[in-house]
Parts: structure tokens; sequence; C-alpha cells
């Protein structure tokens, strides 16, 4: 069976998704060190919370376009400005916040202007681990492994935040997210394959439904309900804390969560599927949707951690296994722009789902709160289970149901 080290051992992949992690390294420093330095130059955490939601609304609804530039002109041409642009930014918001005085405006307006300039790295990756692989099961743990990596990115990001403002400062901290964001960039897009045309693929010729626009359906709405879930959970694990008398236990239990998701997608990548991506999604959709609505019957702390995990074990492959059929079935020069709708879908439900939560807590109870977390999750699931099971009571040939025999022979890919 082919293992994650054959996923590394292929010509330039360690070189090109080193690179792309080091600049993705940012994407967990910045946010956080942005927060703490418009915070400490305006001293207001009302221009700190506008700034940062400015910065996050411009980063994410902007990706597809920005995404389209890479599929236009290639990682090396893109990249190269959209990464020397944000990362100067960042160094002039280094300096104006590193003391009091700059007008609060100013500041807010250059953290909008960064956000809207964030480079596509991930997209990018992505869409290069197709050129690097040539077998569709290698891809598969190669986007089960990237998705790992971006978890723990986001999860080190913010400790190596804290360790800079204990002994520098918040300003230093997005200084050094410039310095990330450009040293990781510059390598990737020096990375050979980065300025290679793409080589065809077997499952390039083969007769699929293509998304030309780069807008695909079922992975960019499973995303959503993901994004919309995940962010209610964060929110309603606080509550939930809170009423337990133990707000510190927050931190491991979100812990729990983002350990699960790791687990889950090492798994998902290991295992050889016989069936289509596009049969397993809605069915890890509404796994991760029953596993979210369980969690809020937990009767303490301990329960919802162990209910938290079960739940991210969903995570990871529910949002690689969008992102495989994202760059599956979209047009060749759309699938960086594809893997950025479903990487959008997912920040702007995440976005969403902390503020629907926000106006439902104290509302409603909590078990209810995380029930309606879950409904996206398990809405988003429904058609396509519906459907699925429609065709399986369709009679087929001399008036039998048709079952995975009848499916299988009608061209279905294992």
């Amino acid at each position: 069976m082919l293992s994650y080290a054959a996923v590394l051992r292929a010509p330039h992949a360690r070189r090109t998704f080193g690179a792309a992690l080091i600049g993705r390294l940012s994407y967990g420093t910045a946010p956080l060190s942005l927060l703490l330095a418009v915070k400490s130059a305006s001293g207001s955490f009302g221009a700190a919370g506008t700034a940062m939601a400015l910065f996050g609304a411009t980063s994410v609804l902007l990706s597809p376009a920005r995404a389209a530039l890479i599929d236009r002109y290639g990682p090396r041409r893109a990249l190269t400005p959209m990464a020397c642009g944000y990362a100067a930014l960042l160094l002039v918001l280094a300096a104006v916040t590193r003391h009091p005085g700059t007008p609060t405006p100013v500041i807010v307006a250059l953290t909008a202007t960064a956000g809207a300039g964030t480079p596509p790295l991930g997209p990018t990756m992505r869409t290069l681990w197709r050129q690097l692989l040539p077998e569709r099961e290698l891809l598969q743990r190669a986007y089960s492994l990237d998705g790992v990596a971006e978890e723990l990115l986001f999860v080190t990001g913010p400790v190596l935040v804290g360790v800079l403002v204990a002994y520098a400062s918040a300003a230093a901290g997005v200084a050094v997210s410039a310095v990330l964001v450009l040293t990781g960039t510059l390598a990737l897009v020096s990375s050979p394959v980065a300025h290679v045309p793409p080589a065809p693929r077997a499952d390039d010729a083969a007769p699929a439904v293509r998304v030309r626009a780069g807008l695909p359906g079922q992975p960019v709405v499973v995303a959503l309900a993901v994004g919309l879930g995940l962010g209610g959970l964060e929110l309603l694990v606080v509550a939930f804390a809170g009423h337990q008398g133990r707000p510190g236990a927050v931190a491991w239990v979100l812990a729990a969560l983002s350990a699960g998701s790791a687990v889950g997608g090492l798994v998902n990548g290991a295992v050889t599927w016989r069936s289509p991506a596009g049969t397993r999604l809605p069915l890890i959709a509404a796994a991760l949707g029953l596993s979210l609505a369980g969690a809020g019957w937990a009767p303490n702390l301990y329960v919802l951690g162990g209910a938290v995990a079960l739940a991210g074990l969903f995570v990871a492959p529910a949002l690689t296994t969008a992102y495989l059929i994202a760059d599956e079935t979209a047009a060749p020069n759309a699938r960086t722009r594809a893997g950025a709708w479903v990487n959008t879908a997912v920040n702007a439900g995440s976005s969403g789902g902390t503020a629907a939560a926000g106006m439902l807590i104290g509302r409603l109870p909590l078990a209810l709160c995380f029930a309606l977390a879950a409904a996206p999750a398990l809405l988003s699931a429904g058609p396509a289970l519906w459907s699925r099971s429609r065709i399986s009571r369709r009679p087929g040939p001399g008036g039998r149901p048709r079952g995975r025999r009848a499916r299988a022979g009608a061209g279905a890919r294992p």
C-alpha cells in the first residue's frame, strides 16, 4: 500500500511542501499578532475587532479572485507580486502599531487592504500536489497530509505569537508574519514544479462534468456547513465550560477537536477507498453533524471533550474529500480557484457560525444550540443521500432494484 512517505519521496515534493508550510505558518501568526498590535496601538478593543473583521472579510471573500490569477498566470508570475505586496503591508502595520499615535482609521484601512492581498498558498499547494503526484491514491494521501499539517500550523502559530509577545511585542509578531509569508512564497515559486505546465492525467480525459467557472457545488455546500458547525462549536464550548465553572477547560476541549481532526485526516488518507469521493462526502458530513448534535447532551466537560474529539475525526476527512472532489471536477485552468472556493466556504461558514451561536446562546438551551450548529452538516448531506437512495430503489433490468453490482457496472470509479 502506498504510504505518506511515498508522497514525500516524489521529486520536489519535500522542497515544495516545506516552502508552502513556512509561508502558511504566517496564517497562524498574523491574525492574533494583528489583533494584539491594533489593540495596543489604538487602545480600543472595538477598533481591533473592526480591523480584524475587515481583514478576515477581504481575505476570505477575495480568495477565489486571487486564485483565478494563479490559474491564469501561474504561481511564479502571480504569487510573487502578491506576496511582496502583502508582506510590505504587514511590515508597514508592524511599524505603525509599534507605538501609539497613528490614527485608528489609518490602521484599520491598512489592515483591510493587507487582507485583500493574502496569497492563496493553500489552494496553490493543493494544485501543485496534482502535478507532483501522478497517482490518484497518492493525491488523496497528499491532501490528507496537507490538511493535517495545516491544522497543526494553526495550533502552532498562536503559541509562537505568545512567545513573541512575551519577549518582544505584538508588532514583532506582525513583522515575523511578513518574513514567513515572503520567505515561504519565494521558496515555493522557486521550486521547479511551480513553473512547469500541468501534465495531462488519465482522469482529465475521463468523461466527467467539468466545473469551468471553478465553483464546485457539492464540496462548497459541505465545506460551508462544516464551517458553520465548527464556528458555532467554539463558542458553544466556551458557554458550556462557563456553565460548568471551568472556563480554563476550553483550551483542552478545543485541542481534543484538533487532535481528533488530525487522527481522522491521517486515517482517511491511509485508507484505499473503493467508493467514489462524491459518495463518501455526504456520509462524512452526516457523521460530523450527528457527532456535533450528540455533544450537546454531554453531562460534563470530560464527556464533552470525548464527544468533540469524536466530531473532530470527521472534520479533516470532510474537508480533504471536498478539496479532492473540487480538484477532480474543475477544469484544468480553474483548479486553484475551485480549491479556493472550498476554502472560502469553510472560512465564511466559521465566521457565520460564530455569529449565529452568539445570538442563540442565552436564548435557547445549550443542547438545542448544539443541535442547530449540527443542522447545516446534516442538511448538506441530505440531498445526496436521498438521491442515492432513490437510485438504489429504481428498478433495473428485469425489474430488480439497482444494487451495488448494477452501479459498479455502470462505470463507477473504484
